[in-house]
């Protein structure tokens, strides 16, 4: 019965110093999840213009409607030839319209406390008549030659 005890009373020790080394792994999943919709948002964005330039855009239904496309049965929506920065865009087009929030171009995991908002992201800025779409980070810079979303931002 002592020994059981102490067997316990061990496992409760290693347990107590244990616990603090895996206890702030959020940070680096909030990260992670980010990096992944970076490289989806990247990757849709390159995919619905390659869909515009080889099939072309459909005009909107209404006059001023924005012109889109549809993959998978979805309605991108484009501006100059790209997605736009919002949910019926980069969102849509990327698969992240359920898990992510685009908030003026600043797109974010929703769910987020308002103080990681700002800073957990990563921003989309829409393609204009004379540049191509581009992504940066919460700071504004430019995401060359990567832009990875590391765990710091994120606690």
């Amino acid at each position: 019965m002592i020994e059981l005890i102490m067997v316990i009373v061990i496992l409760g020790i290693l347990a107590a110093v244990a616990l603090p080394r895996f206890a702030d792994f959020g940070a680096d999943a909030r990260a992670a999840s980010a990096n992944g919709a970076l490289g989806a948002a990247k990757s849709a964005s390159a995919i619905v213009h390659s869909v515009v330039l080889a099939q072309g855009a459909k005009s909107g239904e209404n006059e001023g409607d924005a012109s889109y496309v549809e993959l998978e049965n979805k309605k991108i929506t484009l501006k100059d030839g790209y997605p736009t920065a919002d949910e019926a865009g980069i969102l849509t087009a990327a698969g992240l319209e359920g898990d992510y929030e685009i908030d003026a171009g600043f797109i974010y995991q929703k769910g987020l406390s308002s103080a990681l908002i700002g800073k957990c992201g990563f921003k989309y800025t829409a393609a204009t008549s004379t540049t191509a779409p581009y992504f940066t980070d919460s700071n504004g810079t430019s995401d060359e030659p990567g832009l990875p979303v590391v765990p710091e931002d994120c606690k």
